[in-house]
């Protein structure tokens, strides 16, 4: 296999220190964190060990020293100010130690159940609205009578109820050869297509809507944006992927790099609830992509970003959304 793909090594979900946690979670945990976070998963009926992984996932990756710019500190990034009002001592040591995992995990499960309590009587799905707390505050949970127009709260919940739903390798059929080479003769057919912020669907190509990251609008371009075009390829082969590449990752089985075949789907992010961007892999370290605002679907190096996360081959599972 080319160097580009060789190079994934764990970024494609290969983690033999962790394994996937519960049946519905095929992210990997480091070991030492799964029985903390079974356990605390279980705080009350808004919480699952599958949902606070994820969580976890998102925030931090699981390292129990991340530190954000904005001073979020440890493995579930408390602000100190929540972590003053919040944190418990989940190890019976004497003392709340944020930097601590065992202290750390229980008090963010038992903050996630407190603002779930704060918006029980928000419309909606419950597990939304929380998670939107959590990003965004109870307030404008309350204020929105559920999850917040902010596109980085929408994209929060969406993309930590994928990888919670994300399932267990294995459990889904595989898209097999045959599959993977409808899905890529379908997005040969769409070279040339302007890309469309927003656009795309199972039918083809759509009118976009606004706005990207930058500002742009496909609000009057018909056209495909990244996961626009993967979602339509895969139609083709009879295989329904979510909207988003986020949510196309979760609903992906990752494969390792010397198992690469064409016809699967190469991701872009600094995590898996972070992903960006998606491509289809066709072979010599190519992939067929709608990249961004005012391009056209091509043919892409896979190094075209500097954020390559993984190559995954999607499954034949049902997609959930919100």
């Amino acid at each position: 296999m080319a160097v580009v793909v060789a190079a994934l090594v764990q970024a494609a979900g290969d983690d033999p220190a962790g394994a996937a946690l519960g049946a519905a979670l095929s992210l990997s945990v480091p070991a030492e964190y799964r029985q903390l976070i079974e356990k605390a998963g279980n705080t009350c009926p808004e919480v699952s060990p599958n949902l606070l992984a994820a969580l976890l996932t998102q925030e931090s990756g699981f390292n129990p020293k991340a530190r954000s710019p904005v001073g979020a500190q440890g493995i579930a990034q408390f602000m100190p100010s929540t972590w003053e009002s919040h944190g418990i001592d989940g190890n019976g040591d004497g003392k709340r130690d944020v930097w601590d995992p065992s202290d750390a995990i229980p008090s963010s499960a038992k903050y996630l159940c407190t603002i779930a309590r704060d918006v029980r009587d928000v419309p909606g799905n419950p597990q939304h609205n929380m998670l939107a707390a959590y990003n965004a505050g109870s307030g404008a949970v309350q204020k929105y009578r559920g999850v917040p127009p902010y596109k980085e709260t929408q994209n929060y919940v969406r993309s930590i109820t994928a990888l919670a739903n994300k399932a267990t390798p294995g459990t889904g059929q595989e898209a097999n050869t045959t599959q993977a080479g409808t899905a890529l003769d379908a997005a040969k057919s769409m070279l040339g297509t302007p890309y469309a912020w927003g656009g795309g669907n199972t039918h083809g190509p759509s009118t976009g809507t606004c706005c990207s990251p930058s500002g742009r609008s496909g609000s009057s371009i018909r056209g495909f944006d990244c996961s626009g075009l993967t979602v339509y390829a895969y139609a083709k082969a009879g295989i329904n992927l979510p909207r988003t590449a986020a949510q196309q990752y979760a609903a992906s089985k990752p494969v390792k790099p010397d198992q690469v075949r064409p016809g699967d789907l190469v991701f872009y992010g600094t995590s898996a609830a972070g992903i960006h961007h998606v491509g289809i892999y066709i072979g010599r370290d190519l992939m067929i992509d709608a990249p961004r605002p005012g391009t056209r679907v091509r043919y892409s190096p896979l190094d075209t970003m500097p954020d390559l996360f993984g190559i995954a081959r999607p499954t034949s599972l049902p997609s959930k959304e919100i």
